[in-house]
């Protein structure tokens, strides 16, 4: 079986709107939105570029989602310190500033932040 790279993230957050409105000020367009199961639940789908899609989901009380966890979202830039430095304009809250990194035998520049739901983001730029 070949696989062509992963189709999305999903993401339980506390308030869906404002999840949506942050990574679509990160420059992402909502593609699709839906409800599963509660009508009163809409699901966000925001391609951020690059098969970086995000699937915004709103965090129910379910097991699967109250144990839900992951380290971060790490999104492919050519510019870590000008994503770093829009994020925190839009309202993200600094995690670790733009630093140099040499990861074995790959360089890059990596910044985090965090979104509004505290999710962990990485803006991670291959340096040449």
């Amino acid at each position: 079986m070949k696989f062509n790279g992963y189709h999305h993230i999903g993401l339980f957050v506390q308030d869906s709107e404002k999840s949506l409105e942050f990574y679509k000020k990160l420059g992402g367009v909502e593609t699709h939105s839906f409800t599963m199961g509660d009508p009163d639940k809409k699901i966000y789908l925001v391609d951020l570029g690059g098969h970086a899609v995000i699937e915004i989901i709103p965090q129910g009380s379910g097991d699967d989602e109250a144990n839900a966890r992951f380290a971060h979202v790490a999104l492919d830039t050519c510019d870590a310190k000008a994503a770093y430095e829009h994020a925190l304009q839009i309202g993200a809250e600094s995690r670790t500033e733009p630093t140099d990194v040499n990861l074995g035998t790959l360089a890059a520049r990596i910044a985090f932040v965090y979104g509004p739901d505290r999710e962990v983001v990485e803006f991670f730029e291959v340096k040449a």
